[in-house]
């Protein structure tokens, strides 16, 4: 030990390098572990080879002391600070990755959700302590936590001697709000994005203010089980679109807009993918008794209530979900130099702000890279927009499909683009983006996991950028027809409906199966192709169509009692009657066009007779009522410029046979 401290100085530095060397290496060790699934047997032999080369320049560095050979000890402190220079890179490198998924992981079992006290812009109350002793609106379904349990916990805890008055739908709430009969309201924090898509209710965020907010967490209902789930087994992931006014995937409200399922097996490499239309009409899984309705609003009750919907449609289980912000993708495109898309036709569309004017998006004709903006408009567009673009925009015919189809354009031109990054600065940049814009119920191993995967699509891609060929892509169809439904019992408006044919859905679910290995796939002996009659691969889902079991409440304006009795005897609905049983009805207090599903009861309201007159009466006050019930409120897209029929296009149904009229 004296020949060690002889030399003082010499020793003190020998040892904090020492010192210093073996922390940083123990750190990286740390962080290597962190890697878990990822190249095991290279992480082991690095780490084995790492402790032997720090044992040898320590025991270099304690000889070379002792003898006091100062050039040799200069040499091997020097080699010391290098490697623990390389450690703390690695290390910083390793550890930021880590924590840039864990950011983008949630697998906490609490959601949260937020409710907030609104006005009109124009009032002047700005707080609590400002609304005086007015009457405060409720939802008054008591299970509402935004509705209802978070509303009577702000006026409990906040000691408010305000009244409440209970509604049967935020819409309803919403409506007296505008018209002056209710000052203030609670509604969902996301309120303006929720019923951004509604005519009549786009304007929210510049009409309304919100005074006060309150957040609450609610333990999740459902088990989380697919954060332990092996990403090398198949499984089956839904991509969700998330609007927000900033950039973050904080506080941004889930619209239900951009929906994409799609099964991997990890074992073959193939893949389905399936965009889900927004209008489609399906049991919503968190409304009360399932009740059916456009599949974009079961992102109302959040994430959870959208998986366990699609779950029920499809009958597979989602093993996981990622929900990305819009403003995120437009970062993320340009983060990468753009996408390569092939694009059909010339068009135009709202920027990630949904601001038309100077801030339009236009996108030429033909193959080219599409920034960011760009690739978003592309995803978004679904309608020519010519009441806010020249003719060389809108020239074209596009729907929620084409849409779809969009999106995986775009999710593919994405893959491609990833599997092209070796800049250190951009994989830094993308990891940022990708932390503050995404999240995903993926546990950060299994995020980690995904590295298998791709390398084994890299080991196989070749000289082949098209990762749709690599990946075996089979594209789904969800099939359907157009139908206006009266939303009777939820927002009380007639709503464009798109209504999925049984066995499309089914071809589609039996797909997902086949790909998960839950199913065998029915081998195909024979097909045939030529010349004039190539061979086209086959989307699943695509020609069928098969009718439903939909039936709507007819228009009973003008019929018998007996009629009206025959359609709800059929149809289970207990009839009430107002007025002569000898006349006709002149007025129903369920509109046309409701499902079936829906109702009851139904009170019809007959004439005092058969004469002429109060016919043409009776049909004359239905007529108004038919043609102008909430018409200012038929549902449409913020984005679809092309008018929609208003009139509620409901045929006279055979009393107990689906409407299919579309």
């Amino acid at each position: 030990m004296k020949k060690l401290t002889r030399h003082k100085l010499a020793f003190v530095i020998t040892l904090i390098i020492t010192l210093i060397l073996l922390g940083s290496t123990a750190f990286l060790i740390y962080n290597v572990l962190l890697l878990k699934s990822i190249e095991t047997v290279l992480r082991i032999m690095a780490i084995v080879v790492l402790c032997i080369v720090n044992l040898i320049l320590v025991i270099l560095a304690i000889r070379f002391l002792k003898h006091f050979k100062k050039i040799k000890l200069i040499i091997v402190l020097v080699i010391m600070l290098i490697l623990t220079g390389l450690a703390g890179f690695v290390s910083y490198n390793i550890n930021k990755v880590y924590n840039s998924l864990s950011k983008v992981s949630d697998t906490s079992d609490y959601t949260t959700y937020s409710a907030s006290l609104i006005t009109l812009k124009d009032n002047k109350a700005e707080n609590l302590s400002d609304i005086d002793d007015e009457t405060l609106g409720i939802l008054s379904d008591e299970s509402s936590i935004e509705g209802n349990i978070i509303p009577n916990e702000v006026i409990e805890k906040k000691n408010l001697s305000n009244k409440t008055e209970s509604y049967d739908s935020y819409i309803t709430m919403i409506d007296d709000l505008k018209a002056g009969k209710i000052n203030f309201i609670f509604v969902p924090t996301n309120y303006s994005i929720m019923y951004a898509s509604m005519e009549g209710y786009e304007d929210l965020a510049d009409t309304t203010k919100i005074i006060y907010t309150q957040t609450k967490k609610v333990k999740k209902e459902k088990e989380e089980v697919a954060q332990t789930k092996p990403i090398t087994e198949p499984f089956t992931i839904l991509l969700m679109g998330v609007d927000s006014e900033n950039e973050g995937i904080a506080n941004s409200a889930f619209n239900g807009d951009s929906l994409m399922v799609i099964t991997f097996n990890p074992k073959n490499l193939t893949t389905t993918m399936l965009s889900i239309p927004r209008d489609s009409y399906v049991p919503i899984a968190c409304f009360n008794n399932q009740r059916k309705n456009k599949i974009t609003h079961a992102a109302w009750k959040g994430e959870e209530c959208m998986q366990s919907t699609i779950e029920n449609l499809l009958d597979i289980n989602i093993d996981y979900y990622v929900k990305i912000n819009f403003k995120g993708v437009v970062k993320l495109v340009d983060t990468l130099g753009g996408v390569e898309i092939d694009v059909p036709y010339n068009l135009c569309e709202q920027n990630s702000n949904r601001q038309w004017g100077s801030n339009t998006v236009y996108i030429e004709q033909g193959h080219q890279t599409l920034n960011g903006e760009q690739a978003l408009a592309y995803a978004r567009n679904r309608h020519p927009n010519p009441s806010k673009c020249s003719s060389k925009w809108t020239n074209y015919t596009s729907n929620d499909f084409i849409r779809g189809q969009h999106q995986q354009e775009v999710v593919t031109a994405l893959l491609n683009k990833f599997k092209s990054v070796k800049s250190l600065d951009t994989i830094y940049n993308l990891l940022d983006t990708i932390s503050a814009n995404m999240s995903t119920n993926m546990g950060t191993e299994q995020i980690l996991s995904l590295y298998n995967v791709f390398k084994d699509i890299s080991a196989k891609s070749g000289e082949s950028n098209d990762i749709a060929d690599l990946l075996g892509m089979q594209k789904l169809y969800l099939n359907g027809y157009d139908q206006r439904i009266y939303d009777y019992g939820g927002t009380n408006l007639s709503l464009y409906n798109y209504v999925l044919y049984d066995d499309s859905v089914k071809a589609v679910s039996e797909a997902m199966k086949v790909n998960l290995g839950l199913k065998k796939a029915k081998t195909v002996k024979s097909f045939s192709f030529n010349i004039n009659n190539p061979y086209e691969e086959e989307v699943i889902g695509k020609d069928k169509t098969s009718e439903t079991s939909l039936v709507l409440v007819p228009n009973f304006v003008g019929k018998s009692l007996s009629y009206v009795n025959s359609f709800c005897g059929a149809n289970g609905i207990k009839v009430n009657v107002n007025g002569s049983a000898t006349g006709t009805v002149i007025s129903q207090n369920v509109p046309a066009g409701a499902n079936v599903e829906d109702v009851g009861s139904i009170t019809v309201t007959l004439s005092s007779g058969n004469s002429s007159s109060s016919t043409s009466s009776s049909n004359t006050t239905d007529t108004k009522e038919t043609t102008t019930d909430k018409e200012e409120n038929i549902d449409k897209d913020p984005d679809d410029n092309e008018e929609k029929d208003d009139e509620e296009d409901i045929t006279e149904n055979v009393p107990g046979t689906p409407n299919t009229d579309s």
